[in-house]
């Protein structure tokens, strides 16, 4: 597997800013075949809810 497919896959926002892990999201993103396609939006939303930290996660609801 591409190494760019598993640091994607294992992203997590951790000690950075949304922004900056929005950006590196979406950068890692591309390699990620799955995840760029229309079908699998949701599935990419989930990807990205699901790297948050806890505390943002909350704030927007997400569980």
């Amino acid at each position: 597997m591409n190494r760019k497919v598993i640091e994607f896959m294992e992203l997590k926002q951790g000690s950075i800013s949304v922004s900056e892990y929005t950006a590196k999201f979406e950068d890692l993103c591309r390699f990620a075949p799955h995840y760029n396609t229309l079908e699998a939006e949701a599935d990419k939303c989930v990807k990205f809810e699901n790297g948050l930290r806890p505390d943002i996660k909350q704030l927007i609801g997400f569980s």
